[in-house]
């Protein structure tokens, strides 16, 4: 299964490399030019949540966040696996309250939000889901670091008439919608789209990775796109880089990096380790995929990989969540190693 992929990052501890994450990563262009490779860039895999940004592309374009009033806010939260604070579950009622629908719609499933991950995030602060933790209460669907897309979905099904109580079913039209959708922009005919099921029970989309950083680039230049996502990608990509906060949460990467670029980069990650960055003034995509699925190694080889395309402004590389050098911390709070990243990035060639 190694035979492609390359060592990105190493888990340094003390003078000893205890830990290697191998992986791929693919730069591509909005002509669909390989510019930058590691490991394998046609390696398929799943797009995972990396995926919300252009599901949320068919929504736009079919008028219903315009019909229903949805602001530049809750369409970021479309796009987002966001972390449970209160300004997500807020975004997530009001958009369901615009198609007078409640949260007993949303078909994701539940979880503990990321905000209340740790006993010391539960017990401190005032939010929703820490009072729920303190109160021994259950969370809800709205909880679901899903429940955004899942109100988009649902937004969609309400303006177009789909039936909203099988809408996560891979053969409502919803779903086959969305498929066509990651098609498009993703420059693949759609039985070439593999198709599963993720964690929120919607269908996911496996690709090769050049294929997913292709999608990005287009999002980031939309000339290159159909021409009826072309204003809605400059939309998503716009609520995404104006609310970053409420593509992720305060401690999110994706977030943080949206933050420290100030409208340079839009991102999205994952589960399994899977990273894609859009850069709108350059029309370039990068997708990145640890191929032990370890999220732990993914800042270093992102922000390495911004740094050797010349990304990594003074505002980005001054926020200690953005370093490409990561410390790790023994239980004192003591620095006993570091996380580096450990390739070069090479010249691609030909297109996807």
């Amino acid at each position: 299964m190694h035979s492609m992929s390359q060592a990105l990052v190493t888990l340094c501890r003390g003078e000893l490399v205890e830990s290697v994450h191998r992986g791929h990563i693919a730069v591509v262009d909005a002509d669909g030019r390989m510019l930058w490779q590691a490991g394998d860039p046609r390696y398929v895999t799943y797009f995972r949540s990396a995926a919300k940004p252009v599901q949320v592309l068919p929504i736009v374009a079919s008028g219903a966040v315009d019909r229903f009033g949805i602001t530049q806010a809750e369409l970021a939260v479309m796009a987002a696996s966001h972390h449970g604070e209160d300004i997500h579950i807020e975004a997530v009622i009001s958009i369901l309250g615009k198609i007078g629908l409640t949260e007993s719609a949303l078909m994701c499933g539940t979880h503990t939000p990321s905000c209340v991950s740790s006993p010391e995030r539960a017990s401190a602060g005032s939010s929703r889901a820490a009072v729920r933790v303190r109160a021994g209460e259950p969370f809800s669907p709205v909880f679901n670091n899903c429940s955004g897309k899942h109100s988009g979905m649902l937004v969609y099904a309400a303006h177009r008439g789909y039936p909203v109580d099988d809408y996560i079913s891979k053969d409502s039209q919803v779903q086959q919608d969305m498929w066509q959708a990651v098609s498009d922009a993703a420059g693949l005919p759609r039985e070439q789209v593999v198709r599963g099921v993720d964690g929120c029970g919607v269908v996911v989309f496996g690709m090769p990775l050049a294929n997913m950083a292709y999608a990005y680039a287009r999002m980031s230049s939309p000339r290159s796109l159909p021409e009826k996502y072309m204003e809605p990608a400059r939309r998503v990509v716009g609520a995404m880089t104006n609310h970053p906060e409420m593509v992720g949460g305060s401690r999110d990467f994706g977030t943080n990096l949206m933050l420290g670029a100030r409208g340079a980069v839009f991102s999205k990650g994952g589960a399994e380790g899977l990273f894609c960055v859009g850069i709108p003034a350059q029309g370039v995509g990068v997708a990145v995929k640890i191929e032990d699925g370890g999220a732990r190694a993914l800042p270093s080889s992102v922000m390495e990989t911004l740094r050797a395309l010349g990304m990594l402004t003074p505002q980005m590389a001054s926020m200690r969540e953005l370093a490409v050098e990561r410390p790790v911390r023994n239980c004192r709070g003591d620095v006993v190693g570091h996380m580096r990243p450990c390739f070069e990035l090479e010249k691609g060639s030909g297109t996807i």
